[in-house]
């Protein structure tokens, strides 16, 4: 018995290696072939505004998502219970504020103008007031916490190798992020876009086969009755055991996840990059919506069933490999594993490629040819990695709270400009400033008192609501105070 046993996990690691070389090696033939398509900075960091509705939408959707939703809302949901239900409306409900509120406006409104970042939409022509600080402070921002950002992602995938192959979490770490960054410097937009298509149909389909594999395996009334038998103080809690007031700023807080969705540089540049035409947004929209609503019914359910079916982990958000080894035969579980990992070194792609034009386009530091621009951009590309690297092998917060807290943070600092710039109408430069500052200030302040006696007992429930609510309603406010919107259409104008 024991000489089958280790034939069968010899068979896992080859399968699980050998998936990996044939996946790392498509990857970086998409970038190969994708740097046919990059003429100039545009086609870089845009494609050339040629994405279609189903790469659009998934690409976006992965971007999105990543190690968070595989590892860290699986892992919140294994830790905390029934509270985690309300990540399904947080994030489906972010998915449709961004393709039905954002997406047709930002679409319009972008190409009429040529903006090719987010930040081209915000700070409007040279010479506008308050162009240049305006630019500056959002390029800060991106970068800031796009390292951030960008660590979790690394993290993650320095976590699954060293459980995989026993390898250092230091030296997985650097060899997912290398690969990362090789096919993102060679094919820029169309390479990162192609393969976060790829990774998105991925994570939907692991979404749908493992959960539904574990929830059999339980049964309705194995999982319920499993789920009762956990014991701990707030599990079966919609408010994870947080009462009164508390209870709805917990609630609040994990609701306004959703809040975070319109202010995502690399999720809104899908669509700016989308292909003209309503047909086109319809479709995409459909697809994105629908692919949210099948991947988060999904992690929660493998969560909970996690809980019941392997009830001592000591770090929750190592669940899906467990599940994964635990609940298929070893070689099912190791292209499982395999896919997963691939798919988890695929995600930083989107971040240090918008991190990548915050230096190059939004600070016009780029040069003045296209040879330079495209040269600085991958070098910052590579600075932005290495940074990240060191972040990541930092082991001091879970993937789901360092997300969450770079999530936040460009949610309620360009979030509601955006939306109100859009639908609305131009914001004047030096209250956009204002606005950003105080989202993201906001946000970090809320991080520092985190540390501190502040967040204590059962005030403990409000972390989350001054995290994501508070930031992103006071930087409306600011928005939408008086004086702050300009009577015309002038924030395009050089005057």
């Amino acid at each position: 018995m024991g000489g089958v046993g280790e034939d069968l996990a010899m068979d896992k690691s080859q399968v699980i290696i050998t998936t990996l070389i044939v996946y790392k090696i498509v990857l970086i033939a998409i970038g190969f072939i994708a740097e046919r398509r990059n003429k100039d900075a545009s086609d870089f960091f845009l494609g050339g505004r040629g994405l279609g509705p189903v790469v659009a939408a998934i690409s976006a959707s992965a971007s999105s998502s990543s190690a968070w939703t595989l590892l860290g809302a699986t892992g919140f949901a294994y830790s905390k219970g029934l509270a985690a239900l309300w990540l399904f409306p947080a994030c489906v409900g972010g998915f449709v504020i961004n393709w039905y509120l954002l997406a047709p406006a930002i679409r319009k409104f972008s190409g009429a103008q040529d903006a090719v970042t987010v930040t081209d939409v915000l700070a409007g022509r040279p010479g506008r007031e308050g162009y240049t600080l305006v630019r500056r402070i959002a390029a800060f921002i991106v970068l800031v916490f796009f390292s951030f950002y960008v660590a979790a992602q690394f993290k993650a995938a320095g976590t699954a190798f060293e459980g995989v192959f026993d390898t250092s979490f230091t030296a997985s770490v650097i060899i997912g992020g290398s690969i990362v960054v090789f096919y993102t410097l060679m094919g820029g937009f169309w390479a990162v876009s192609i393969t976060d298509t790829l990774q998105g149909l991925l994570m939907a389909i692991t979404a749908i086969v493992l959960p539904w594999i574990a929830f059999y395996k339980l049964g309705y009334s194995g999982l319920t009755e499993g789920l009762q038998a956990v014991g701990e103080t707030g599990f079966l809690d919609l408010s994870s055991g947080f009462e009164g007031p508390a209870a709805f700023g917990f609630v609040l807080g994990l609701l306004g996840i959703g809040l975070g969705y319109p202010g995502q540089p690399h999720v809104v540049n899908r669509f700016l990059a989308l292909k003209k035409g309503e047909q086109h947004l319809a479709q995409a929209r459909c697809i994105a919506v629908a692919w949210s609503a099948v991947v988060y019914v999904g992690v929660i359910l493998l969560g909970l069933c996690g809980r019941v079916l392997y009830p001592s982990l000591g770090n929750g958000e190592t669940i899906f490999f467990v599940a994964a080894d635990g609940l298929m035969h070893p070689i099912l579980a190791g292209l499982m594993v395999a896919a997963v990992l691939s798919a988890i070194m695929s995600t930083a792609d989107s971040q240090l490629l918008v991190a990548a034009s915050a230096v190059t386009h939004d600070l016009e530091c780029g040069g003045n040819n296209n040879r330079t621009r495209l040269f600085r951009s991958r070098l910052t590309i590579v600075v932005i990695s290495m940074v990240a690297m060191l972040i990541a092998m930092q082991r001091d917060s879970t993937i789901f709270d360092k997300v969450l807290f770079a999530w936040s943070a460009m949610g309620a600092a360009f979030g509601p400009l955006l939306l109100v710039s859009v639908l609305k109408g131009p914001v004047k430069g030096r209250r956009t400033a204002l606005a950003m500052l105080t989202g993201f200030g906001l946000v970090v302040l809320n991080e520092l008192l985190k540390t501190t006696d502040f967040y204590s007992g059962n005030t403990a429930g409000w972390a989350g609501f001054g995290e994501r609510i508070i930031p992103f309603f006071t930087a409306l406010a600011v928005v939408l105070a008086p004086g702050g919107q300009e009577t015309s259409d002038s924030r395009w104008s050089s005057g």
